[in-house]
């Protein structure tokens, strides 16, 4: 059974319980704490992760399978009793078997948990999220219960207590960089339709040449959506620019032909003009309406009457919205002062910015009214 069988299942007992057993009520119990059991502990795994025991471990591990304590302590430089306790943990959520006093094996999910593994930079991720949603009772409680409003006067600034953005912070965290880096791949790769899958991209995206650009992706990472795209379509003429941060930029090892990497900060002038299109993805949910509208701003002032922008983003339902969805609007709201937005708050922030909502492109499979969608929008006549 898939994950999704499997939570569509469990949805469907949630939904009608009424029809179960006292027996079947307690065994359904008994198997949700268990799975919750293997799903929870996010702050044991980044204590693991940050000491390495996963990775140690793997290479430690003797012929007959187990590996000890003390040998765990010495190769980690960490305190004996200390790896005793997160061991402790670890077995307790099966991600070790313990076969005696101070003995530990790997199981078959040891491995997912390595340094190089996207799950652990995830878990790295994640857990620095955390430590911003834990402060929102005392951020709001000194702040009289208002709605953040700005990006760097917010939940995240209280927490981290610093005047920076979360972003500008992060860089200066080359560790939870690296994390964000590899998240952010995954959230754009692992999706089973990228945008141009059900967007005509044969019919809007063309130029007359290969030295006019057809997309600049604002705030595009590594260039992981240029990347895809650039496999999917290869026939596609024109440059293709992935902008961002500096930091970002020097990350680059290697971009396919076709596909150029610049420094850009998106409150500045856009230096790119006329472009076929513009692109941001996963951008603006990280600010309030705001610094949206600075972003937008720029976008506008360089694109021409033949020239659209595409926002690739989640968008909420005006009502009924999902807790996963009601859990990333929190989470925009500690990192960044921002927001998760349906789509009549996508139409008002881009006409106060000059633009026209003109569609919302949606994959084939998409929920009814939540979701991932892509906005087409151009210069507001």
């Amino acid at each position: 059974m898939s994950v999704s069988e499997l939570i569509n299942s469990i949805n469907g007992v949630a939904d009608g319980g009424a029809g179960v057993t006292d027996e079947e009520r307690a065994s359904l119990l008994l198997a949700c704490d268990k799975l919750r059991s293997k799903l929870e502990g996010p702050l044991v795994l980044r204590l693991a992760i940050d000491m390495k025991i996963f990775d140690v471990a793997a290479a430690i591990s003797r012929p007959d399978g187990y590996f000890t304590t003390e040998k765990l302590a010495s190769e980690t430089g960490a305190d004996p009793l200390l790896i005793n306790r997160i061991m402790r943990y670890m077995t307790a959520i099966s991600l070790f078997q313990e076969v005696g006093p101070g003995k530990f094996k790997t199981t078959p999910l040891s491995g997912i948990y390595v340094t190089a593994s996207p799950l652990a930079q995830g878990i790295i991720h994640m857990t620095s999220q955390m430590e911003i949603i834990s402060a929102l009772p005392a951020y709001f409680a000194q702040n009289g219960y208002k709605n953040p409003g700005d990006a760097y006067d917010g939940p995240f600034q209280y927490a981290r207590q610093t005047k920076l953005h979360c972003f500008e912070w992060i860089a200066t965290q080359p560790k939870l960089q690296h994390a964000f880096n590899v998240i952010m791949g995954i959230s754009r790769s692992a999706r089973d339709q990228s945008w141009f899958d059900y967007f005509p991209v044969s019919s809007k995206l063309s130029v007359k040449s290969d030295s006019d650009t057809l997309l600049v992706d604002i705030g595009g990472g590594v260039g992981h959506d240029l990347i895809r795209l650039k496999e999917k379509k290869p026939s596609l003429s024109g440059k293709l620019i992935v902008q961002d941060i500096s930091v970002v930029i020097e990350s680059i090892s290697d971009l396919p032909t076709g596909i150029e990497a610049m420094k850009y900060d998106f409150f500045t002038p856009q230096p790119v003009k006329g472009a076929k299109a513009y692109y941001l993805a996963n951008v603006l949910h990280d600010w309030p309406d705001k610094q949206a509208l600075q972003i937008l701003g720029n976008v506008k002032e360089a694109m021409t009457s033949d020239s659209f922008l595409l926002i690739n983003e989640n968008v909420l339902p005006e009502t009924n919205v999902s807790l996963f969805s009601a859990s990333t609007d929190f989470m925009m709201m500690g990192g960044f002062s921002a927001q998760e937005r349906t789509e009549n708050q996508f139409r008002t922030l881009l006409d106060e910015a000059g633009l026209e909502l003109v569609k919302a492109w949606e994959p084939e499979d998409a929920a009814d009214g939540e979701g991932r969608r892509l906005l087409e929008a151009v210069l507001k006549k």
